[in-house]
């Protein structure tokens, strides 16, 4: 019988329910990591779309008329991650070198993360030629399938593909996770859902909203059962799935008053889900299952994809009615459009800051420092700029010490192949590879200047 069927057994027989043994495995001193000592190290990978207005995210490379690795002063679009800049690195001159088919939305999203080429397939974008998935496995899943291969570093999930208002068609647009050659993974972009993922399986909101009330008395034998530093997780964990609780029953109060309004449901633009007004919300949830998720030792590794490539939210909560997609594709000389992309991409750079901060005020669970310590967050995008299509100078924002690369740094790689810094991150994880994706794009191996 292995460690973790027998820890569960033992659970179960001392009157805890299996939902509750579930979410109690995952606790250091009664789960997975109550077996490992070792440093964890985590990763999140954030997607947001249609590129950046470069003036205003890069930092400035010369100082004084010479090339500087300093930071310096943060531009608009990058000023919300400032609390952060000791745990900061941008990186810059990196290049989605990938050709083949589809347009160039769709290799932007689709070899971003796998590094080669997609598959000829049926899907059709722009005038360029169709295409269908990405060939490869992605580094996301490359990266779960080495940590849950050691029992040392195993987890519940692996990795969490969380989404915020990504469309439910399922397309090379709207994929950028990959678990091998033409085999997407799908992100899960209703809290809710996660929530049932993490935390049991339930067959509607209401019984989920009850959840806390039929586990309360498990919470209790826990309680008495963990160390009192995990007595302090599972508060924290209570305290969580109090906060959703609450959502779902304002979210099934307000269902029941709009049923009794009497008007149609509008119409609404192609490919923007119902809930777009509510995606900061939305947005602020998944944050909250994700810092529980790591905290928990769920997982270590996790994607959030925003919107999906050619994403086209229209952000009224910035007042911008025009969606994203469509504003991306005016010239610079539009001022108003010019404007309102620096908005938008300064409020995805909020989303980063606010997970940031998140994991900085979260202790890292049986070991020093904060989360956001021994987590990296790596923040980027399918294109280089919106207008020209461009997937040169790909967008690289890394936050956190996870990686345990020497943080506070403005790096410039001119015209590097991304596959490059794909290695850089599998080998900071521990598993150092020769290529990953195409290897015509890795011959010189792992960046250097990382460390």
């Amino acid at each position: 019988m292995s460690e973790q069927t027998s820890r569960r057994d033992f659970m179960v027989q001392f009157g805890i329910s299996a939902a509750a043994a579930n979410f109690a495995f995952a606790l250091p001193s009664l789960g997975w990591a109550a077996s490992n000592a070792n440093r964890k190290q985590r990763l999140v990978f954030v997607f947001s779309p249609n590129g950046v207005i470069p003036k205003h995210f890069w930092p400035d490379e010369e100082k004084d008329g010479k090339k500087t690795e300093e930071l310096g002063e943060l531009k608009r679009i990058l000023k919300p991650l400032e609390p952060f800049r000791n745990q900061l690195m941008t990186v810059n001159g990196i290049d989605n070198k990938i050709k083949g088919d589809g347009d160039g939305h769709m290799r932007g999203i689709g070899c971003l993360l796998t590094g080669v080429e997609l598959f000829p397939g049926d899907i059709q974008g722009g005038s360029d030629t169709p295409a269908g998935w990405s060939m490869g496995i992605s580094l996301d899943q490359h990266l779960k399938n080495k940590l849950q291969a050691d029992p040392t570093t195993q987890t519940r999930f692996g990795s969490l593909e969380f989404g915020v208002m990504v469309p439910e068609r399922a397309d090379t647009w709207t994929r950028w996770s990959y678990a091998g050659p033409n085999q997407p993974v799908t992100p899960i972009s209703d809290p809710y859902q996660m929530f049932n993922k993490l935390y049991g399986q339930t067959k509607n909101r209401k019984l989920l909203a009850s959840v806390l009330d039929d586990l309360s008395d498990d919470f209790r034998k826990l309680e008495s059962m963990a160390s009192a530093e995990d007595r302090h997780m599972l508060q924290q964990h209570v305290e969580m799935v109090r906060n959703v609780e609450r959502e779902l029953k304002s979210e099934l109060s307000h269902a029941e008053n709009e049923s009794n309004v009497g008007h149609a449901v509008p119409d609404l633009p192609p490919n923007v889900r119902e809930d777009n007004d509510n995606m900061p919300q939305i947005s602020r949830m998944q944050t909250e299952l994700l810092v529980n998720s790591l905290a928990a030792d769920f997982t270590r590794v996790a994607t959030v994809q925003i919107t999906n490539s050619v994403g086209n939210a229209r952000m009224r909560w910035l007042d911008i009615d025009e969606g994203h997609h469509a504003i991306s594709h005016e010239p610079d000389n539009n001022e108003k459009a010019y404007e309102n992309l620096i908005r938008i991409n300064t409020w995805y750079c909020e989303q980063i800051a606010h997970l940031a901060k998140r994991l900085s005020e979260t202790p890292e669970p049986g070991g020093d420092g904060s989360l956001l310590d021994n987590t990296t967050i790596v923040w980027t995008n399918e294109l280089g700029k919106g207008n020209s299509h461009t997937r040169d100078d790909i967008p690289f924002v890394m936050v956190g010490g996870g990686l345990g690369f020497k943080m506070g740094r403005a790096l410039s790689y001119p015209s590097v192949p991304h596959n490059r810094l794909l290695l850089s991150i599998t080998e900071a994880m521990g598993y150092p590879e020769k290529t990953f994706g195409n290897p015509d794009f890795c011959g010189d191996g792992a960046l250097t200047g990382l460390v």
